[in-house]
């Protein structure tokens, strides 16, 4: 394989990357917990949280519940981008 047709390859390799995270990026995740949802862009920015009904006396459970809702989310998202990157990322973790 001649240096042009490597270049060539690494260009491409570079575009699918590009393209499945930014795909990656745009997608909403929605992360659940018993009384909260929130939602979550690809990268990580929270877009939406949605409380159902809590009685005053139960802040401390809330503040709980959306801990779990985003932690929830964020699993997603970095399960999804273990899916979509990790074929190019192989030996490079964090890489993205």
């Amino acid at each position: 394989m001649n240096i042009q047709a490597m270049m060539k390859q690494a260009q491409k390799l570079q575009k699918d990357m590009m393209k499945a995270k930014e795909e990656i990026d745009n997608k909403i995740f929605i992360g659940k917990s018993s009384l909260v949802s929130v939602e979550v862009m690809g990268n990580k920015t929270i877009s939406k949280i949605h409380i159902e009904s809590i009685d005053s006396d139960d802040i401390e459970l809330l503040e709980d519940m959306i801990v779990v809702a985003i932690n929830d989310a964020m699993r997603q998202i970095d399960k999804e981008t273990e899916e979509k990157l990790g074929k190019y990322t192989q030996g490079m973790p964090g890489l993205f």
